[in-house]
């Protein structure tokens, strides 16, 4: 609509070079207009405080504080949505820090006019700055400690919403032999699967497939990082077996299947506008395992995964959706709940214990 105001957007980058091609495409996006440049993670306190921009622009490496510390203290003092644009794919520690500490997004930065994909790449980074500045992102309470902060709530459904209180598993609980766990996420989901898997041991008994919806350039760092911050070791998914605790990501533009013997990545259209898709994970794992398998759908934007679990819940496996009180965002699970596709409902910080007590109970399919 042409009369609809502009998102305001404040880049965080040191090279002036840099600040001037941000300039140029958000200047070029007829969604968005600059509300402003900081050159270092001091200067960018200072201007969302005064300048209250609708999305942050965030480069990682900077003069004195870095990314980290700023989206730590943004997350605490003056919460905004935070899209971390980096440059370099390999090394993505300090980016995966920020999404656990609260930012929503990592995308690759345009870099140069002159490279093949630069139109590709900075409609990309638009999109990303006009969905992200929806996000309604709360304060996040409390001090961290040794890195571990705590994402921001989700601040619409499910702000103020109580988390419930995990109900003991129903009598016709039996003992069953689980054999495989797939998880889905999207926006906000880094920070949501540090919090899961730190809570699953080194001995757990399935084999754990993920679709984390995560730009493909970062696909491959973010399976290092997470096996860095996570007991599990953890790899990008191929077409091989797969082990009890292990954790397969899947890889960038490829479909992940599971089945009894091993893994299948598909080259396939997207599906929910996603490819990896959570749908396409999901429905495998009904087909190949029906009441063995349980699948995990955590926060994200849109309805990826929703369909994909009701299917399992269908073929008599158990599901989990994430709770609107801990999802930054509630679209996708919340989706799932309303299909009919979800078993229960539970706060992040209550599924690892969950998926332990299924893996060494079992649950009569319902």
């Amino acid at each position: 609509m042409s009369g609809a105001r502009k998102i305001r957007v404040l880049v965080v980058e040191d090279s002036p070079v840099v600040q001037q091609l941000l300039a140029h495409v958000i200047g070029e996006d007829p969604r968005l207009e600059l509300a402003g440049i900081a050159a270092s993670g001091e200067q960018a306190l200072r201007m969302v405080d005064s300048l209250r921009p609708d999305v942050v622009s965030l480069d990682i490496r900077l003069p004195g504080i870095d990314g980290f510390a700023v989206t730590q203290r943004l997350m605490r003092d003056h919460p905004v949505p935070i899209v971390v644009v980096a440059s370099d794919v390999r090394d993505l520690d300090i980016p995966m820090r920020a999404l656990q500490a609260g930012a929503l997004a990592v995308v690759e930065k345009p870099g140069s006019m002159a490279r093949a994909d630069y139109q590709t790449v900075a409609r990309h980074l638009c999109t990303q700055l006009t969905i992200m500045s929806q996000v309604k992102v709360i304060r996040q309470r409390g001090r961290p400690r040794n890195g571990d902060e705590e994402s921001p709530g989700n601040g619409g459904r499910g702000k103020g919403a109580p988390a419930p209180t995990p109900p003991p598993l129903p009598p016709s609980v039996v003992k069953r032999q689980f054999r495989a766990l797939g998880i889905t996420a999207s926006t906000g989901g880094p920070a949501a699967l540090v919090k899961l898997l730190r809570g699953l041991p080194t001995n757990f008994p399935l084999p754990v497939f993920v679709v984390q919806h995560i730009g493909a350039p970062f696909v491959a760092g973010f399976a290092s990082w997470l096996g860095s911050v996570t007991p599990l070791p953890v790899a990008l998914a191929s077409d091989a077996p797969h082990r009890p605790g292990h954790v397969y990501v899947a890889p960038g533009e490829l479909h992940l299947t599971a089945e009894p013997g091993g893994m299948r990545l598909i080259h396939g259209d997207p599906v929910c506008g996603q490819r990896p898709s959570g749908d396409v994970l999901f429905s495998s794992l009904a087909s190949a395992f029906g009441a063995a398998a349980i699948g995990v759908l955590l926060t994200g934007m849109g309805e990826d995964g929703a369909r994909g679990l009701t299917d399992m819940r269908r073929a008599g496996a158990y599901t989990i959706a994430e709770h609107a009180s801990t999802a930054v965002i509630h679209s996708m699970p919340g989706t799932a709940v309303r299909l009919g596709g979800v078993t229960e409902e539970l706060p992040i910080d209550k599924v690892a214990a969950r998926l332990l007590e299924l893996v060494s109970t079992g649950v009569e399919p319902s």
